[in-house]
Order: C-alpha cells, then structure tokens, then sequence
C-alpha cells in the first residue's frame, strides 16, 4: 500500500479549467481526496461544474473564477485574484493542470514566492511560435509531472526540460470502484436498458469518450462497415459521450452510420456516469484516437474491469494495453487495421477475452492505480515544501 507524506497544515491550490467530466477533473478530485487524507487542506480555482458536490463531499473547497477563457484581460485579472488567494488562504503551493489558467497562477504564484507545479496532461497541439509560447507555461513548473513516459519525453523534446525537473506519474485507476466484483448486477442491467440493449444478443464493442473527430468515432463506423455482413449482425457499437455542441458532428456521424449499413449495428449513447457497469455490458472496449492521448483512462479502466481493449498504436496507448495479451495496437486513423483487431477478437472467442481482460486487469493493478498516482503526487508536493 503506497503511504501518503504528512501534509498537516499545508495548503494545496488546483486550478483547473472547470469540474466537468474527463481527465482532469478526475485527476483533481483524486489529488484532493489525497491531500485532505495527509492532513492538508485542498483549494481549486476553477469555473467549477457537474463534479463540483462529489469535490466538497471529498472535502475541497472550490473558488470560482472564470478559469476557462484565455481571454488575455481576465487572465490578467484572474492572476489578481489568485495572488489574494494565496495570500489570504496561506497557500503554501500552486498546481496548474491547463494552459490558461496556468499562466494567471504561474504569474501568481512567482510574484507570492510558492512553489509551481504543473501537469502536462497532452500533447498540445501548435506549430507556430505563438502558440508554441502559449503551450510552455505547461513546460514551466518547479517540477513538471509528465502523465505518462510518451508525454515525458515529449516534454524534454519540445521544452527542453531537463531529466530531473520531469516526475512521470500515470493517471490512476480506482481499483476499488473498478472491479467486476464491485459491480452488481442490476447496474449492468440499468445500463443495458438506456442503450436498448436489454434483451440483446449481440457483441457489444463501447466506444466511451466526447463526440469529437479526434477520439475516432468515425474510423470505428468505417471499421465496422469493412466487415463482411455475417460478421457485423454479430455486433452492435455503442459510441457513450456527449457531443458538447458539436451538431455538425453528430450529424457526421448519422451519415456514415447510414453510409455503411449500420442502421441496427450503432448506438449512440450520451454521457454515462456509471463507467464501471457500462465497462461490464460490453465485450469489448475501443479507444481508437486518431490523435495520441497522453495516457488513454480508458484503456486502463475497462482492463481494470477484465475487458480487452483495442487501442491505437500512439501515445499512452502503448503503455496501457500490451499487443496480443490484453488487447491490441492498431494504426491510427486506419479502419482497414480497426477491423482486422475487431474480427480477430471474436474470431478467438470468449474464454480467450476473458484472458485477456484478466491480463489487463492484472497489468493496471500492478502499474496504474489511483493510489499510486495520489502517493506519488503528494511527494512532489513534499518535496518542494522542503
């Protein structure tokens, strides 16, 4: 059991765009769970959403501001509002998770003398010096902590940030939530019942994740349509996310599902909060992006829950899913290289799965727990309190 460092009588702030759902949002309220169990007090300044109740029931206590815009006069002024911050609430240290509202606490916390941490939770796009410059605060931390190795080295590449500035610390997995056994019955069924899929026969292939082109929704409908027709009334894909104002996406999305034939094969979901039990009413997981996730919680998720997963052959993925024993790898943006993974695995059959999901629950629980990464995290912190 990874120990937690003592942080009696310290102060932590987070600041993070919003509490919505994804990555790191989740990452914040597992850092907060951590920080108040070592005794700390655990602040966010963020615009705040959907999670903002589990983030107090967890014991955190949340600032709003408009920590989402990159306007560049309310940047300014959220570095005001963040220098009275740390001054009034005796912030001992400052951890920034996104570019934005980075360079207000980076600013603020230099100007209070704190120390600065940052995570580098992608691999931000941008070619041009502009937005190279904007993409650096992520690069500026007293400790920079890459979430997986793929993004540490490409921290050092792009920034030029030296070995010993650089903690690597994987997103973690609730190993206690996810778990089949944690998972009763009547949830799944709960689940089965809002995708229409109760009393269905079918392979079920979850594709969890927002409606947006990147995380590859399309080149799994296109992957789906290369299958030969015996092979696709075997199966149904249920894409869960929300489209988050992408109409023009969706309808995208319709097309090709009608484009290939795929009236019965595809579902589409909205968000699903209860993730362990939509993990458990599927026979296999994708997370097919066409751009390379930093770490890729999917992946790691459904292995947790003894689900084979495929993945695309960049990024995190490679770290999470190991070709051939829990999954497979395959290339991205390719529907051809989806499709072969997807006929593959049913080809083999379901004991066969099930070994691979037991593979990949056993690979996350020994390198990607939740635990881990709230012990590790929380030594950076002691660190450079010392």
């Amino acid at each position: 059991m990874d120990e937690f460092p003592d942080l009696t009588g310290k102060t932590i702030l987070q600041v993070a765009p919003e509490l919505s759902a994804g990555g790191v949002e989740r990452t914040v309220l597992e850092v907060t769970e951590a920080i108040v169990s070592a005794g700390g007090r655990a602040l966010l300044a963020s615009k705040g959403g959907r999670l903002e109740k589990e983030f107090e029931s967890l014991g955190g206590e949340l600032f709003r501001m408009d920590a989402k815009t990159k306007n560049p006069i309310t940047l300014k002024l959220n570095e005001g509002k963040l220098k009275r911050l740390i001054a009034r609430e005796g912030v001992d240290l400052v951890h920034a998770r996104s570019r934005a509202p980075a360079w207000s606490a980076y600013k603020a916390a230099r100007a209070m003398g704190v120390p600065f941490v940052t995570t580098y939770h992608g691999a931000y796009s941008g070619k041009s010096s502009l937005k190279k410059k904007y993409n650096s605060v992520m690069a500026k931390g007293d400790i920079v902590i890459a979430n997986s190795q793929w993004i540490a080295e490409h921290v050092k590449a792009e920034h030029g940030v030296p070995d010993e500035k650089i903690v690597t610390i994987p997103r973690g997995v609730d190993l206690e939530v996810f778990h089949p056994i944690a998972v009763a019955p009547s949830r799944v069924t709960a689940i089965r019942q809002s995708m229409g899929l109760e009393n269905d026969n079918r392979l079920v292939l979850l594709l969890p994740g927002r409606l947006t082109e990147w995380k590859g929704q399309l080149v799994a409908i296109e992957a789906l349509g290369l299958l030969a027709p015996e092979e696709r009334e075997k199966l149904v894909l249920v894409l869960a996310g929300d489209a988050q104002g992408r109409k023009n996406y969706v309808t995208r999305l319709e097309e090709a599902v009608v484009a290939n034939g795929l009236d019965r094969g595809v579902v589409m979901s909205e968000h699903i909060t209860d993730m362990p039990a939509a993990y458990m009413a599927s026979d296999i997981v994708l997370a097919p992006s066409i751009r390379p996730e930093a770490f890729g919680r999917v992946a790691a998720e459904a292995s947790a829950m003894c689900r084979p997963v495929v993945v695309t052959d960049h990024g995190g993925g490679r770290e999470t899913v190991i070709e051939g024993e829990t999954g497979a790898r395959v290339e991205p943006g390719n529907a051809q290289s989806l499709a072969g993974a997807i006929r593959a695995l049913i080809s083999i059959g379901e004991d066969a799965r099930s070994g691979m999901g037991r593979a990949g629950q056993l690979h996350v629980r020994k390198h990607f727990s939740k635990r881990g990464l709230q012990a590790a995290t929380l030594g950076v912190y002691k660190t450079l309190l010392e």
